[in-house]
């Protein structure tokens, strides 16, 4: 099964900060989310279509349950994750639910249980609607700074919102996300296990899969530099999590919301960047759709 993206998550130390930047950039921001006692953890969510920003941080960890065998902590991996710093600490993709955890063990790149959890959720005018999910994990043990599930969404008619994916700074979906890696061949089986092979390209620069929604890229430090021009996280422990891809109608439109946020690091011909000392540990790349 080839699976699309569903949403990379933006760890952050301050999620107050986190929400009014990315309001500032021109994206609108929905309220906060609290998550199960036992992740330790909250949110807001910026959602385009079919594909979402998760900006999370830490909140009352006293009930934070740790890994244990076949349990995958949402909330202890991302508190590790902080501990060294802020940025893109998780990328998501659709999923199926109990299938995807069958297909994951089958492939060899999880052993985990399926995680299924409910939370209230709100419309724009405050009416309450059940929201409820199941997760599939998955591990790349050559990344073990990044963190990989599949989601399933029950009730998606109460999640998904049009009324909050249209921004100011004209985004109108994640083009794609992009991970560095020293090697990035090395990743190609994990993520064909993970992704699907539907649309995969290989060449000297990395790999590309191009999902039924959006592109994953894995490039090496040097043609990430150079794509981009901004620093990427370091690799001395594996391949990391480094940018989001979002396109916008108006690019022109979108560097004069995005200046008002923040000083951007590259723009060049067809698209403008913040890199991770502007954008709270990411590269944040707008490109014309």
């Amino acid at each position: 099964m080839a699976r699309g993206l569903d949403h990379i998550v933006h760890a952050v130390r301050d999620l107050d900060a986190a929400a009014e930047f990315y309001r500032r950039l021109g994206f609108k921001v929905g309220a906060r989310n609290t998550h199960p006692r036992d992740w330790g953890t909250q949110n807001h969510i910026v959602q385009l279509p079919g594909t979402y920003i998760e900006l999370l941080a830490m909140a009352d960890a006293t009930e934070m349950a740790p890994h244990g065998p076949r349990f995958f902590s949402f909330g202890a991996f991302n508190r590790d994750f902080l501990a060294h710093g802020q940025g893109l600490s998780m990328l998501v993709l659709e999923g199926r639910g109990a299938p995807d955890v069958e297909a994951f063990r089958s492939a060899g790149i999880s052993d985990f249980d399926l995680y299924e959890f409910e939370r209230e959720g709100r419309r724009p005018d405050g009416t309450a609607v059940k929201l409820a999910f199941a997760l599939a994990f998955a591990s790349d043990p050559l990344a073990p700074d990044a963190g990989f599930f599949s989601i399933l969404h029950r009730h998606p008619e109460n999640f998904w919102n049009p009324a909050f994916q249209n921004h100011p700074n004209t985004a109108t979906a994640v083009a794609g996300v992009v991970l560095v890696a020293d090697n990035p061949s090395d990743h190609r089986a994990f993520l064909e296990a993970f992704a699907g092979p539907r649309g995969l390209v290989a060449g000297s620069s990395g790999i590309t899969i191009k999902t039924p929604r959006g592109e994953i890229q894995v490039m090496r430090p040097g043609v990430f530099r150079d794509r981009f021009g901004t620093e990427p996280p370091t690799t001395q422990r594996g391949a990391r999590l480094a940018a989001i891809r979002f396109a916008v109608r108006d690019l022109d439109m979108a560097t004069e919301q995005i200046k008002t946020a923040a000083t951007i690091s590259s723009s060049r011909m067809g698209y403008a960047a913040l890199g991770p000392d502007n954008a709270l540990g990411a590269t944040l790349v707008f490109e014309r759709n």
